[in-house]
C-alpha cells in the first residue's frame, strides 16, 4: 500500500553511545558486528535516547501528520477501498497508529539523527524482554549506519510513486534484516547452517509479526504490505550479496517492487520497468493518482481468488502500471492501467482480473462476454477489462465506476510510457 501511510514502520533503529547513556552496553556490542557484516562504518555515533510507549504513540501521531496529508491517505484509502483491498469500513488512519505502536520497540528518526528505544510507561510499566531489546538494537543499528550513507527522510517522503516507495523500504528494510541476522548468528551464509534454511527464517519472521494480536487482525493487504520489505527485501539483500560481493544494495537501488521479488530484473538483465502517464480523465475529476506495481497487483488478484500460484502468476509478467480514483457525477470510480511485458502475461493476466471480478461481485461465470472488452454490472457498479496496447506494448485496461457513469474515463491512445 501507499508507502507514506508505511513509512513509520521503518523508522525503527540504535547505536552507540558513551558508556552511562541508554543502553550503551548493548549498543557497544553490536556495533562492530553490524559494521562488519554491512561493510560500512559509523562515520558519527547517533545519540540514543529512551521513549515510553505514550511518547511513541505521540511521536507516531506527529509524523504521521507530517508525512501523511489528510488528502495523501484519504486518496490511498479510497483507491485500496474501490480495489476490494480494504474493508469499507476501515478507518486506516486510526488502524494504521494502533498497529504501529503495538509493533515499535526502537525507531530511528532521520529528521532528528536520534535513535530511540521503547522503555515502560503507560499502560504497561515494563521495557522489552533482554532478547527482544538486543534484537531491535542489532536491526535499528543498521538503519543508522544506512542513514549516514544516504537519505532516509527523503525516501520516506517520495509521493506519488508507491511501487518505487515500496522498492526503496524494502532495500533499507531487507538490508537492516539480512545483516541483523548475519551479526546475530556469525555472519557468512548463515542460513545454511539453520534448521529449514532461508525458509525457517521467514517463516519465524511472519510467525512473530502473527502473534501481535492488531497484527493479527489487520487486512492482508496492511499484513502483506508491512511484511514484504522484510521477507521479500532480506531475500533481494541475500541475493545481490551473492551476485556482488563487496557493495552495499543502495548502489544500485531497484526501481520496483518486481526488481526486489526478482532480482535478476536489476542484477543480471537490468530491466527497467515502464512509468505511466495517465492523460487528464475524461467526465470526472481526478482525486488521486499512484501505482501499486507487481506485488500489490499480486496481493489484488490473491485477495478475490485466494490463490497464490495463480496471483503469483497473473502478476509476474507486470512492467508497469497507475491508476487514477476519479470523481464522476455519480460518485467514485476506478480507472487502472497495467502494462506487460507480453501477449500471453497480458492474456492471463485479464483472465485472472475477469475471474477477480466475478468472484468480487458475485457475477456469472463468462458473463463480461467474450471479445476485446469484457464487460459487467452488478451492485451499483459498471466495470470494463479491455486488452489494448500502449507505445506498441501490450496492456489491461481496468475500469469501475458506479452505474449510470460512463466507462470512457481514459482514452488508452493517449496514455503515455517512460522508462523509469
Amino acid at each position: 500500500m501507499t508507502r507514506a501511510v508505511l513509512s513509520l514502520a521503518f523508522l525503527l533503529s540504535a547505536c552507540q553511545q558513551p558508556s552511562g547513556a541508554p543502553y550503551a552496553k548493548e549498543v557497544a556490542a553490536a556495533v562492530p558486528a553490524i559494521e562488519k557484516a554491512v561493510g560500512l562504518k559509523f562515520k558519527t555515533p547517533p545519540t540514543v535516547q529512551s521513549r515510553s510507549r505514550d511518547e511513541v504513540r505521540a511521536f507516531l501521531e506527529k509524523k504521521f501528520e507530517e508525512d501523511q496529508p489528510a488528502l495523501e491517505l484519504a486518496g490511498s484509502e479510497r483507491a485500496y477501498k474501490l480495489f476490494g483491498l480494504l474493508p469499507d469500513t476501515l478507518d486506516l488512519r486510526r488502524f494504521m497508529l494502533t498497529l504501529l505502536a503495538e509493533q515499535v520497540i526502537g525507531y530511528y528518526d532521520p529528521s532528528t539523527k536520534v535513535l530511540y528505544v521503547v522503555s515502560g510507561g503507560g499502560a504497561s510499566k515494563s521495557g522489552p524482554s533482554p532478547e527482544m531489546l538486543n534484537v531491535t538494537i542489532t536491526h535499528e543499528l543498521v538503519h543508522a549506519l544506512q542513514d549516514q550513507y544516504l537519505n532516509l527522510d527523503s525516501l520516506a517522503k517520495q509521493r506519488g510513486d508507491n511501487d518505487r516507495q515500496a522498492a526503496a523500504q524494502a532495500v533499507m528494510e531487507g538490508q537492516a534484516t539480512f545483516e541483523q541476522l548475519s551479526a546475530m548468528l556469525g555472519g557468512g551464509n548463515f542460513a545454511m547452517n539453520l534448521p529449514g534454511g532461508w525458509d525457517r527464517v521467514r517463516q519465524t519472521i511472519r510467525e512473530s509479526q502473527s502473534s501481535m494480536p492488531v497484527f493479527a487482525n489487520a487486512p492482508m493487504l496492511v499484513q502483506e504490505t508491512l511484511l514484504f520489505p522484510y521477507l521479500s527485501g532480506a531475500e533481494f539483500v541475500r541475493r545481490y550479496k551473492e551476485k556482488r560481493p563487496g557493495q552495499v544494495p543502495y548502489q544500485s537501488m531497484p526501481v520496483s517492487t518486481s526488481q526486489v521479488m526478482h532480482p535478476e530484473r536489476l542484477l543480471d538483465s537490468a530491466v527497467t520497468p515502464w512509468r505511466v502517464e495517465l492523460p487528464k480523465p475524461e467526465g470526472a475529476t481526478l482525486t488521486y493518482s499512484n501505482n501499486l506495481g507487481e506485488f500489490e497487483t499480486r496481493l489484488f488478484l490473491y485477495q478475490h481468488l485466494g490463490d497464490v500460484g495463480q496471483a503469483a502468476r497473473g502478476a509476474s509478467g507486470w512492467t508497469g502500471d497507475r491508476y487514477d480514483v476519479v470523481n464522476t457525477p455519480q460518485g467514485a470510480g476506478l480507472v487502472w492501467v497495467t502494462v506487460w511485458d507480453s501477449p500471453v502475461s497480458a492474456a492471463s493476466f485479464r483472465d485472472l482480473a475477469e475471474q477477480t471480478l466475478e468472484k468480487r461481485f458475485g457475477v456469472t461465470q463468462g458473463s463480461g462476454g467474450t471479445g476485446a472488452a469484457r464487460r459487467f454490472a452488478a451492485k451499483g457498479r459498471q466495470l470494463e477489462l479491455t486488452a489494448t496496447t500502449i507505445d506498441g506494448h501490450p496492456a489491461v485496461l481496468y475500469v469501475d465506476v458506479p452505474a449510470g457513469a460512463s466507462t470512457r474515463v481514459v482514452d488508452p491512445a493517449r496514455v503515455k510510457l517512460h522508462k523509469s
